[in-house]
């Protein structure tokens, strides 16, 4: 059964004026703010229903990140940047949405994470636009719990042929499709 992606009117319009914020200081794109909460709602669909952690990589304005933390409220989510002006404004966000009791914003470049975090894994690692898929599999395995999904926004018609090359799959990570434009992948 698919995990629920639905936010209240209230909680839409908090995330709309959120994302608009991130969107004025030039830290999310130009795409229309609706568009970009449907894309994130794709993320929180793909979740599995058991998993409780999530981290998004490159969280930069909170797409999708902030939108999953608004969605699910059964979901603790920390929301990584490496560069400061990024995570002070999602700290801010996630202050004003009220979310600060189960989401972490960390300053940290990803490749410092797997040593940061040395005992600790998420259920789901998300990624909208973070680098190649070796790359980001390569960054991303180190945190995933056995069973763990790895989910990246796909290309428009991506069959996600991208994630099934040898060097990803020694890392643990397969591919188990592409569900509404996000790559699922899960660790071994």
């Amino acid at each position: 059964m698919p995990r629920s992606a639905l936010l209240t009117p209230e909680n839409k319009k908090n995330v709309l004026d959120a994302l608009g914020e991130a969107q004025r200081i030039g830290i999310l794109g130009s795409a229309p703010l609706d568009q970009v909460i449907e894309r994130s709602l794709a993320f929180v669909r793909a979740i599995p229903t058991t998993a409780r952690t999530v981290i998004d990589l490159g969280s930069g304005g909170g797409d999708p990140g902030l939108v999953i933390a608004a969605a699910d409220s059964s979901l603790t989510v920390t929301l990584v940047d490496r560069r400061e002006k990024r995570t002070d404004l999602l700290s801010r966000l996630v202050g004003r949405l009220d979310l600060q009791y189960r989401v972490e914003v960390v300053m940290a470049d990803v490749a410092e994470l797997p040593h940061r975090f040395i005992a600790r894994h998420w259920d789901a690692v998300t990624s909208r636009g973070f680098g190649s898929p070796e790359y980001t599999a390569e960054h991303a395995a180190p945190l995933l719990e056995s069973g763990g999904v790895l989910l990246v926004s796909e290309p428009p018609a991506s069959d996600g042929s991208r994630w099934t090359n040898p060097t990803i799959q020694t890392l643990g990570l397969i591919l188990a499709g592409v569900e509404d434009g996000v790559a699922v992948l899960i660790r071994t």
